[in-house]
């Protein structure tokens, strides 16, 4: 797959509401007009209404747009805390979520850290089934992304602070095919797959003798090599980046 090679075929709920939001964000659509009707944007733009109604769901969702009964949809007025969310072409190629990739490479190295100093032991130990999770995926010739994805997340939960586990939740929507993909890539090579597994258990005895240094270079660096094997694999185009220090090549 080249480095513009599409992750998933978009969907056009996914592209009504994009135009939806930047036709409301630009003032097309201020804040108390009433939205066509599902048959009208149906018509206007060449789509079924169930396309329609997934698009209106999803602006809603976001606080963009509310239900008044009888009356129809209605545009909200700008929220003080806005929900987080990311454009959904970020899932539309591989070089697209390598984009989110970096953003999980700068938070996953300090919750690390954080994790270090503040896991019990008992978090410590999920940590290590959350392992062994992952190695029995394998085993069973599954892809492992979930195992991976919830190994993750109880590094979040091992902060202490919740908001590190709904913020890595968040992002999961984005990363899940992105790491299909990088986790395809590294089976095709043993010498990927245990480079992975090191990787992971490193992270976790730095987290376990409390060395936030450690477990903050071992977590970033994770991701760092992670990015490296999707290009030594042909899944990304060589970068001109240098390697971190101390990184497999």
């Amino acid at each position: 797959m080249s480095g513009t090679g599409r992750l998933v075929a978009e969907r056009l709920s996914d592209r009504l509401a994009a135009l939806l939001a930047a036709q409301l964000e630009g003032g097309a659509l201020r804040p108390g007009d009433r939205l066509p009707s599902e048959q009208q944007l149906a018509e206007s733009h060449g789509v079924s209404r169930t396309v329609v109604r997934e698009a209106v769901h999803q602006l809603k969702s976001r606080g963009l747009l509310t239900s008044r009964q009888g009356s129809g949809v209605f545009v909200t007025s700008p929220a003080v805390n806005r929900p987080l969310a990311f454009d959904p072409s970020v899932l539309e190629s591989v070089g697209a979520v390598v984009h989110v990739v970096e953003v999980r490479r700068v938070l996953e190295g300090e919750i690390a850290a954080l994790a270090a100093q503040r896991a019990t032991r008992a978090q410590v130990a999920g940590l290590r089934r959350a392992l062994a999770e992952i190695d029995r995926a394998e085993a069973e010739g599954r892809d492992g992304v979930a195992e991976d994805l919830a190994f993750h997340r109880a590094i979040g939960e091992a902060t202490g602070n919740p908001q590190f586990g709904r913020l890595l939740g968040f992002l999961e929507q984005y990363l899940r095919e992105g790491m299909r993909i990088t986790r395809g890539n590294e089976a095709r090579r043993k010498d990927f797959m245990q480079q992975v597994r090191d990787e992971h258990h490193a992270i976790v005895d730095a987290i376990a003798k409390r060395d936030a240094a450690a477990a903050r270079r071992c977590a970033t660096q994770h991701i760092l090599h992670g990015e490296r094997r999707l290009e030594l694999g042909g899944v990304l185009p060589r970068s001109t980046r240098k390697p971190s220090r101390g990184g497999r090549k």
